[in-house]
C-alpha cells in the first residue's frame, strides 16, 4: 500500500492544493478515500497477486478518459518519445534512412553529425549495428532505432555496405545531440514573396524562423506566406514568439481561461522582424493548437489573410504533470481564446461514455468531408451568434471551434485515387525513389550542379514509373489503368519531389511539391493581383472571395 501510495499521492496533493478549501476538503474525506480503500482492498484482499503500478496506471487513464479528448497519460517511455520533437534533438547516430528491402539505407547523413564526421556517405547500407546483424532479419524500423539511438558519448560500431567495395566498413561512431528541425522550407516563391513552413511548434522554432527570414530579406523578401498546413501545434511559447514577429507592441496575441484558472493575457513585446510586409497564412483542416493560436491572432488584429480551409480546433491547454516514476500526466486546465474572445475549441461531448467521445470528437473531420464542408465553401454554415468583428477592421469572423479562412480553398480529390492511396500507404514512393537514388545518384549530381538545373530540367522517365508500378504489383496493389492516369500527374510531382528531397534537402521538396499545392498557388494569386488588399476591406461573410 506505501509502495503504491508513494507513486499516486504526490500528484493528488498537488492537484488538491490547486483547488478551493471546501472543494479540496470534500474530495479529501470523500472520493480520495474511496479511492485509497478501493486500490488497499484490490492489492491486500483479491484472490490473485495483481501488477499494483499497471492498475495504478489503469485507473488514471480511465479516470482521463472521462474529462475530455485531450488530457492524457503517458508512461515514462512515451514521454521521453513524446519530449523529443518538441524539445528540438534527440542523441544518436545521425542519419536520414530508409528501409528498403530489408536493409537501412541512408539517404542523408546529417550535417555536421556523428556519422557524416566519420565518413558514412548517403548511398551507404547500414547492415549491423555492434555485433547485431540488422539486414535481412525482418527487424522493425522502431527495434532498428532503439539501436541505433542512445545516450550522447556512448560508442556504436556500425558495418556498412558501400556500392562498389567488395567488402563491408566498421566506422565507430560517438553518439551525440541531433537538432530536429520544425522549419521544413524557406525560399522565394517569386521575386519578393517569401515561403515558410513550419512543421511544429519547437523550442527552437523562434530561432529558426528569425534565422529564414533574415536570410530571405537579404535575398529580397517584402511578402511572406507562411506555411502551417499540417501542423499540429507544440509549445505555447514557440506560437507567442512568432506572432511577436508580426503584431506590435501591447496585442493581444491568445489568453487563456478556465474553471480553476483566471484568464491569462499573452501581449506582443513588440520590435517583431516582420512588422511591415503583406503576410499570407495557410491553414487546413489538420492545423491544430499553437497553429489556431498564431492564425487566430493574425486574423483578429486583420494582420493578414488567411488561405486554406478550416483549422481542426484544439483549444484545451494541457498542464504537464511529472509523476515519481518519469511518466506524465497531460491535464487540461483552461481553454486558449482569440483576441476577439473567439474560443478555439470545437464542441466535444463530455457527457458520453470515454471511448464514445473519442470516436464521436476524432470523426469529425470525416464528417466535414461528408458534409461537404472541406470541398465546398457554401456547405459550411455558421449562426449569427457565432459572429464576432475583428480588431482593427471590424471584419466579421467567425467562432465555433478552429480559425476559419478568409479565402477558402477547397480540397483537392480529383488526382487523389484509391490506387495512389494505396501506393502512398504501402511505402512505394519511397521505396521507388531511395532504389533510383542508389543506382543514379552520381549521375544527377553530375549533370544537376544546382537545384534551379533539377527544378528546371529534370522529367520523371519511363524506368523511373516503370519501377514504380512494378513495386506496387509486387505489394498486391491492383494495377488501375483510369485511376493510374488520374493520379499520375500528381505521382511523377511526387516522385520528382522525393529524388529532391534526396538529393538536396526538405526545403528542395516543397519547393517542387508546392506546385500542386492549390492554397500556395493561391496565395501567389492574391498577392500578386491585387485581391490581399480587397479581402483585408472585405465585410460580411469571409468565406469565400
Amino acid at each position: 500500500m506505501q509502495r503504491i501510495l508513494s507513486l499516486f499521492l504526490p500528484f493528488l496533493g498537488l492537484v488538491l492544493a490547486l483547488l478551493p478549501h471546501s472543494v479540496m476538503a470534500q474530495n479529501k474525506n470523500e472520493a480520495l478515500r474511496k479511492l485509497q480503500m478501493a486500490e488497499f482492498a484490490i492489492a491486500h484482499l483479491y484472490v490473485d497477486t495483481v501488477n499494483e503500478q499497471r492498475l495504478v496506471e489503469e485507473a488514471i487513464i480511465r479516470m482521463l478518459s472521462q474529462l475530455d479528448p485531450h488530457s492524457s497519460y503517458s508512461n515514462p517511455e512515451e514521454t521521453r518519445e513524446l519530449n523529443e520533437p518538441l524539445q528540438g534533438n534527440f542523441e544518436g547516430i545521425g542519419v536520414q534512412f530508409q528501409l528498403i528491402e530489408d536493409t537501412l539505407l541512408v539517404i542523408q547523413p546529417v550535417s555536421g553529425g556523428p556519422s557524416e564526421r566519420v565518413g558514412i556517405l548517403a548511398g551507404d547500407r547500414i547492415t549491423a549495428v555492434d555485433d547485431t546483424l540488422i539486414a535481412g532479419v525482418k527487424m522493425s524500423t522502431e527495434e532498428i532505432m532503439r539501436r541505433l539511438r542512445g545516450p550522447k558519448g556512448s560508442r556504436v560500431e556500425l558495418t556498412v555496405v558501400r556500392r562498389g567495395l567488395s567488402e563491408p566498413l566498421r566506422f565507430p561512431v560517438v553518439r551525440d545531440k541531433i537538432p530536429i528541425h520544425s522549419l521544413d522550407a524557406a525560399h522565394l516563391l517569386a521575386p519578393g514573396i517569401g515561403y515558410i513552413r513550419i512543421s511544429r511548434f519547437a523550442q527552437s522554432t523562434p530561432d529558426e524562423f528569425s534565422a529564414a527570414l533574415k536570410e530571405l530579406k537579404a535575398q529580397g523578401l517584402r511578402d511572406l506566406v507562411l506555411d502551417l498546413q499540417g501542423n499540429g501545434g507544440g509549445y505555447l511559447n514557440a506560437a507567442i514568439e512568432l506572432a511577436n514577429q508580426f503584431l506590435p507592441q501591447r496585442a493581444l496575441l491568445v489568453y487563456t481561461m478556465g474553471r480553476a484558472s483566471r484568464r491569462h493575457d499573452f501581449l506582443a513585446r513588440g520590435g517583431g522582424a516582420f512588422q511591415e510586409g503583406r503576410l499570407v497564412v495557410l491553414v487546413d483542416e489538420f492545423s491544430a493548437s499553437a497553429s489556431e493560436i498564431l492564425s487566430g491572432a493574425i486574423q483578429d488584429h486583420d494582420r493578414g489573410v488567411i488561405i486554406g480551409r478550416r483549422t481542426f480546433g484544439k483549444g484545451l491547454v494541457q498542464r504537464p504533470i511529472d509523476l515519481p516514476d518519469g511518466s506524465m500526466i497531460r491535464l487540461t486546465v483552461s481553454r486558449y481564446y482569440t483576441p476577439a474572445g473567439r474560443c478555439i475549441q470545437k464542441p466535444y461531448d463530455n457527457q458520453a461514455p470515454g471511448d464514445e467521445m473519442l470516436n464521436r470528437y476524432h470523426s469529425d473531420l470525416v464528417n466535414r468531408l461528408n458534409r461537404g464542408e472541406l470541398i465546398h465553401a457554401d456547405s459550411i454554415r455558421f449562426a449569427d451568434s457565432l459572429k464576432v468583428q475583428t480588431l482593427r477592421l471590424g471584419r466579421t469572423v467567425y467562432g465555433g471551434g478552429g480559425i476559419m479562412p478568409d479565402y477558402f480553398v477547397p480540397l483537392d480529390t480529383a488526382r487523389y485515387t484509391t490506387y495512389h492511396r494505396r501506393c502512398a500507404a504501402q511505402g512505394i514512393f519511397n521505396q521507388t525513389v531511395a532504389a533510383y537514388i542508389e543506382h543514379h545518384r552520381a549521375e544527377l549530381q553530375r549533370r544537376y550542379k544546382q537545384f534551379a538545373d533539377f527544378s528546371r530540367k529534370f522529367q520523371v522517365g519511363e524506368e523511373l514509373l516503370a519501377d514504380f508500378r512494378q513495386r506496387a504489383d509486387k505489394a498486391g496493389i491492383a494495377f488501375d489503368s483510369v485511376e493510374y492516369q488520374r493520379s499520375e500527374p500528381l505521382m511523377t510531382l511526387q516522385l520528382k519531389a522525393l529524388l529532391a528531397r534526396d538529393l538536396w534537402d526538405m526545403n528542395e521538396y516543397y519547393a517542387v511539391i508546392n506546385a500542386s499545392n492549390a492554397s500556395v498557388q493561391q496565395a501567389l494569386k492574391i498577392l500578386t493581383d491585387g485581391f490581399y488588399e480587397q479581402l483585408l476591406e472585405k465585410q460580411g461573410n469571409v468565406l469565400a472571395p
